[in-house]
């Protein structure tokens, strides 16, 4: 939406576009151009034709020639610029949404790297062994188990104080030691170091990421070494440019776009396509101007580049950036999709109606786009039934008319066509931003969610954890023991903020250590403070956890085995927020399970932090703003920014969308919750082994739905109205004649009136509420003009009101047809004109009389298109009637209510 739907209605302030410079690029705009170009030359040269061969028989029609042109030349300059607008703003939408994807993503993974290294350097096994205190028995081991479990990285290093590395799990690239100076940094720092670049720590590698952290003595607290966690930087990005990649299978842009990491400097740190644009190349970054061309190696490419925000006070790698860049010449290409032609025309005419808030140039051009079909309307409407006779005058005036009614279809058939094209454009970016963003929400997640299982399954091998177990298996536990281990998965908390709990619990269930960083547990004393110095108090030490978890886990096969609470609410914290619990077992030496350690994720805060983050913020109305949900696949909501749809209610989503494959997609323009929306939703799919080969399956669906505005009642109307065509009648035969009638629509409904008895048609906008109400079915006066000169007023009746009872519901659409008989006029409120058509006498004929009367408002049906089309055709004669018996009723009533009072209806 991050997306050019979102961004729409803040066009107004956005840099202005230079769109002489896309229009080569794009072939729908260049055909439209050129369509407009001779549309207008047509009217100019009718115009022009009829001025110099019957002026004096054309003078009634030639103002309504002169505002065609005007209001064409500026209709035509508007959506050639709306066009390249909205062309240009999707892509570029797309692509700062795929940019902000690649960086976001690695940052989160980067900031678990940092807790990670953290953690590690404060193992006891390996700070024993560095400090030369213990033998290196089982660090090889506890090294590859660590890395076994984080398979983010591909090489752990233990390095002395001299450089010398004392372990490694990387057998195929040994390494004696270093020189490095990223070591003498970290040894001086009581935080890790970051560093990416060439490393003779990781000698056959071009660059390395490398996490460090100084290491310090069990006994005295001095550095005594560092560890280095090397991070699969290359496989990362390779997942993060794929992941990004099958979220574009079957997009405009697809593959033909590059995706890239770039430092602070412009220079290439990874790339999508090494062939096309490969590492260490300088490129051309954009930040928040107007859209502009770049030139790369010869080639003009549209860019965006996009920092992160951080993610839990991480910046991540100081100047790095998301970046996506594309050729120009392939950003456009077969740009329009036709959704149009697969959306139910209900919702799309729906949705249509509220172009105002989601593409006002859109709205603009429809509005305008009307008012020329109007001013063609009036326009058959002023010369209908000047048949000429054989004058020569008379006969140049005949050409002029034929041509205005061929022209001006011609101008509704090409206007119709580069509206849709133009709405087509706006609606396939709104699908591909929500399907991208559906994309990044789920990605984000099982990434997330992927590092928990790893940390249960690390910390089970914490060697204090196990033997905490056995003393209370053997009724040996000491205070001090109990308090050293809560301790430890205090410090373990504070490294690893997004869990709400940790306990570590015996095989009965009973929890016998606890983080002072949680939350504080339901049935707490008053004033409890998990900050108290009386651990041993702690409210959930000699709580059960959950009876079904125990047998789980007691039951799991081995070290790499996790267990995965169902989602619900946990009795470890007090919310009472439904969340996931992580598990694993703890095993003695000899692989007995001793019992095992519970993390309570904190999804409450974590899942919407994540819905938050990613949720584009700029949209005009908080009701207009994108709402982001994650569902299971019964839709029941784990977290929402849709306050109708709270956690632990149920979305009524399409089955098909709950049920689509795990990494699959899809979107859709539909009615949901009463509002005509973009739902865009995603199944997760894992990442690397987790919820993929770990035997873990928990599918979570992230949706994203962009709403454009209330149900409109009179859709369906609407899109019969437009899709209702005439066909033009053949000259009369045998002697015939031939009948002009003046065809709008009431409702749904196609009637006419003689063509003869019709002025001019007017906006409903323009109705003023005079009077109102007071006489039935008046809606109010209408001014009338011409030439700029206010020419009189006219009342309007509500049609509908009169023929069916009910009112007319006013739209952009909406036009009152003015009428003339007998002297007098008035303005007839309808749903939308339709045009000047010709019938014969045989296509006439009387409407059946459901009561007998010399005064039926509908007297005459016609026959169209071969009988398939029936028109209602009203007397205006008994229009009159009626309505002025009415006004006349009206104020009698009032004179007999108010004597003396004399009013002029």
């Amino acid at each position: 939406m991050t997306t050019s739907s979102h961004n729409a209605a803040a066009s107004s302030a956005a840099p202005q576009l230079h769109t002489d410079a896309f229009i080569p690029y794009m072939r729908n705009v260049t055909r439209c151009e050129a369509s407009l170009r001779e549309l207008n030359l047509m009217w100019r040269l009718i115009e022009s034709s009829a001025k110099m061969n019957c002026p004096q028989e054309a003078h009634a029609i030639l103002p309504m020639m002169a505002a065609t042109r005007a209001g064409f030349e500026q209709l035509e300059q508007d959506l050639v610029h709306s066009m390249v607008h909205q062309s240009v703003t999707g892509v570029m939408a797309a692509l700062a949404t795929q940019a902000q994807n690649v960086i976001d993503t690695l940052v989160r993974n980067l900031y678990e790297r940092t807790a990670d290294v953290g953690f590690l350097a404060t193992d006891s096994m390996l700070c024993r062994y560095v400090a030369g205190l213990a033998d290196g028995v089982g660090v090889q081991e506890r090294l590859r188990a660590y890395r076994s479990k984080y398979t983010v990285y591909n090489e752990i290093l233990l390095v002395g104080l001299d450089g010398t590395v004392l372990a490694q799990t990387d057998g195929d690239s040994p390494v004696e030691g270093s020189q490095d100076p990223l070591l003498a940094r970290t040894l001086q720092s009581s935080s890790y170091v970051e560093t990416f670049r060439a490393t003779d720590l990781r000698p056959h590698q071009t660059h390395a990421l490398i996490y460090s952290q100084r290491m310090l003595h069990p006994q005295t607290g001095e550095p005594i070494g560092v560890l280095c966690l090397s991070f699969d930087f290359d496989g990362e990005m390779r997942g993060i440019f794929g992941a990004r990649a099958a979220g574009l299978q079957g997009s405009n842009n697809g593959v033909r776009s590059v995706g890239l990491l770039v430092n602070g400097s412009g220079q290439v740190l990874a790339s999508s396509n090494p062939h096309w644009i490969g590492a260490d190349s300088p490129v051309p970054t954009y930040h928040n101007s107007a859209p502009s061309l770049h030139i790369h190696a010869g080639r003009t490419y549209l860019v965006q580049t996009a920092a992160s925000a951080g993610y839990q006070g991480y910046p991540g790698p100081d100047g790095w950036q998301g970046q996506i860049m594309i050729p120009v010449e392939q950003a456009f290409a077969n740009q329009s999709q036709h959704l149009l032609e697969h959306l139910d025309p209900y919702v799309a005419q729906g949705l249509l109606a509220h172009a105002h808030r989601f593409c006002p140039p859109l709205h603009a051009i429809i509005t305008a786009a009307d008012t020329i079909r109007r001013v063609v309307w009036n326009g058959q409407v002023m010369t209908a039934g000047d048949t000429p006779d054989n004058g020569s005058d008379g006969t140049r005036l005949q050409a002029v008319l034929e041509q205005i009614g061929e022209t001006g279809a011609r101008t509704n058939e090409v206007f119709t066509q580069s509206i849709r094209a133009l709405y087509d454009t706006v609606l396939n970016a709104a699908l591909r931003d929500n399907t991208l963003l559906s994309r990044l929400l789920v990605d984000l997640l099982d990434r997330n969610l992927y590092e928990r299982a790893n940390d249960c399954r690390w910390w089970a091998l914490t060697p204090q954890l196990p033997a905490l177990l056995l003393a209370v298996q053997r009724g040996q536990t000491t205070d001090t023991q109990v308090q050293q281990v809560c301790a430890q998965l205090s410090h373990i908390h504070s490294l690893y903020t997004v869990y709400s709990q940790l306990v570590v619990y015996d095989r009965s269930g009973r929890i016998v250590a606890t983080s002072l960083r949680g939350e504080t547990p339901a049935g707490a004393p008053a004033g409890w403070q998990n900050t108290t110095d009386d651990v041993l108090q702690h409210p959930l030490l000699g709580q059960s956890i959950e009876a079904d978890t125990l047998t789980q886990v007691l039951a799991l096969s081995g070290p790499q085995a996790y267990h995965v609470s169902p989602w619900r609410p946990s009795a470890l914290e007090s919310s009472q927020a439904p969340t996931y619990a992580y598990h694993a077992a703890l095993r003695s030496d000899d692989g007995q399970v001793l019992g095992g350690i519970g993390l309570v994720f904190n999804a409450e805060r974590e899942l919407q932090s994540m819905l938050d983050s990613a949720a584009p913020h700029n949209a005009a109305t908080a009701d207009s703003a994108t709402r982001v949900l994650y569902l299971d696949r019964l839709g029941q909501v784990l977290a929402s920014t849709d306050t109708a749809q709270p956690v632990g209610s149920r979305m009524p989503l399409p089955v098909d969308l709950l049920q689509l494959p795990a990494g699959q997609s899809a979107a859709r323009a539909m009615v949901h919750a009463g509002q005509y929306c973009i739902v865009a939703a995603t199944a997760g799919s894992g990442y690397r082994e987790f919820k993929r080969s770990d035997g873990y399956r928990e599918e979570v669906l992230a949706v994203a739905v962009q709403p454009f505005g209330a149900e409109q009642e009179d859709a369906i109307a609407a899109v019969r109205r437009r899709s209702t065509c005439i066909d033009s009648m053949a000259p009369a035969q045998g002697g015939q004649q031939l009948r002009e009638m003046a065809t709008f629509f009431v409702g749904s409904s196609l009637m006419a009136l003689d063509a003869a008895c019709v002025l001019e048609a007017l906006p409903a906008a323009a109705i003023a509420p005079v009077s109102a109400g007071r006489i039935p079915h008046c809606v109010g006066t209408m001014a009338r003009r011409s030439r700029g000169a206010l020419t009189g007023y006219v009342w309007v009746f509500d049609l509908n009101a009169l023929l069916h009872g009910k009112p007319t519901r006013v739209t952009a659409q909406s036009q009152v047809v003015v009428l003339e008989h007998a002297g007098r006029r008035l303005g007839l409120l309808v749903s939308d004109l339709q045009g000047v058509a010709r019938f014969a006498d045989s296509q006439v004929i009387p409407a059946p009389a459901m009561a007998p009367s010399q005064h039926r408002l509908v007297d005459a049906l016609v026959k169209a298109n071969g009988g398939s089309l029936l028109i209602q055709c009203l007397s205006a004669a008994a229009l009159l009637h009626t309505l002025q018996g009415q006004a006349s009723a009206t104020a009698a009533a009032d004179a007999h209510r108010h004597p003396g009072r004399k009013e002029n209806a």
